[in-house]
């Protein structure tokens, strides 16, 4: 975010050296389907508080590099909106995302990276994921560290 006070337009010292702070880096991942389930609270059939649950592998360049979590739960059902909690577990260390997801879903959701844990530990940003078929899932990480 820029600030302009007064007539000056040029940046400040402070933000060059908070931006320099920040490490920003976009990256894909390909989620495949490798477990999915529903799991129905309450009344029979869709109702709040049911949940949808999945898990992911992850890939980066055809190679396996971690996994994806997440679990959705019916907020409203008519129309249909869930709240998502996910989990990518990478290598380097762990990040959470979450979202209202609204039904029928868009071609492509953003995600809000809440944190994380390792090299990830004041992870921000989102995740933007982009269905391509009944079982994977396209990401672009979009992180600040």
């Amino acid at each position: 975010m820029t600030l302009v006070g007064g007539a000056a337009l040029a940046p400040s010292a402070s933000a060059d050296v908070s931006a320099a702070k920040h490490h920003v880096e976009t990256f894909q991942l390909v989620g495949k389907q490798t477990s999915a389930g529903e799991v129905d609270l309450g009344e029979r059939g869709v109702s709040v508080g049911d949940q949808r649950v999945v898990h992911e592998d992850l890939y980066r360049d055809g190679k396996k590099v971690g996994d994806h979590s997440a679990v959705c739960t019916f907020t409203q059902v008519n129309p249909a909106a869930l709240q998502c909690l996910g989990t990518f577990a990478l290598p380097e260390g762990q990040f959470a995302a979450q979202s209202l997801l609204h039904l029928p879903a868009p071609p492509s959701v953003d995600v809000s990276i809440t944190g994380g844990s390792g090299a990830y530990r004041t992870a921000q940003g989102f995740v933007r994921t982009v269905p391509a078929g009944e079982t994977e899932r396209h990401f672009t990480v979009h992180l600040q560290r």
